[in-house]
């Protein structure tokens, strides 16, 4: 079997991103503007270069940006480091904010269980989680007990392939063999969600 046919099928031997790092295409982000509804102001936890919070921003939301790698975009923090108390966020102890907000990202891949079981418990009723994720992600065992625990509301498959560009370098990307998605968590919604397709 060739590299081709291995890179097709997403199993390349390719070494993986710096960090775990493969930034969102902008277009993504706009096209999710159109789809769902975000509240005004947003976290962005895995940052990178910007990517989604440029989009927000250019289209009026407040977003705090932080990664736990610093890449020249938003303030360096580790998402532990993010705690609700009496329904407010704080970050190392200071309040971030005290009101309603969501949170959009693309998260490592590697630690998507561990993360969206930790931000969920960080919104407050009704706010909302949304993640550009592979859509293998709706895979295993594991990740079956995830949604038992904590259901989609939402999740829009791209019928067009998207690109997450390796260390955030678009230049490099000619196309992608894999699909990907905006999987849309609601704090307290449990029941079946709702599949829609894009692009």
């Amino acid at each position: 079997m060739n590299n081709e046919v291995f890179t097709t099928l997403g199993v390349s031997n390719r070494e993986r991103a710096k960090h775990d790092y493969y930034a969102t295409d902008p277009k993504a982000v706009e096209m999710l503007l159109e789809l769902e509804e975000i509240r005004p102001i947003v976290l962005e936890p895995f940052c990178g270069e910007g990517h989604i919070s440029k989009v927000l921003l250019n289209h009026g939301h407040h977003v705090i940006s932080s990664d736990l790698i610093d890449r020249g975009f938003g303030f360096r923090s580790d998402i532990k480091e993010y705690k609700l108390k009496d329904n407010n966020l704080y970050c190392r102890d200071k309040l971030v904010l005290d009101t309603d907000f969501d949170i959009v990202t693309n998260p490592p891949y590697k630690h998507t269980n561990e993360f969206t079981e930790y931000v969920l418990n960080l919104l407050r009723p009704e706010c909302k989680l949304i993640q550009f994720l592979k859509l293998q992600f709706l895979e295993t065992k594991g990740r079956r007990e995830l949604f038992k625990k904590y259901p989609l509301k939402k999740l829009y498959v791209s019928s067009s392939r998207l690109v997450a560009a390796k260390n955030g370098d678009f230049s490099k990307e000619k196309g992608s063999a894999i699909a990907y998605g905006w999987f849309v968590w609601e704090k307290g919604f449990y029941e079946d969600p709702i599949i829609k397709w894009f692009n």
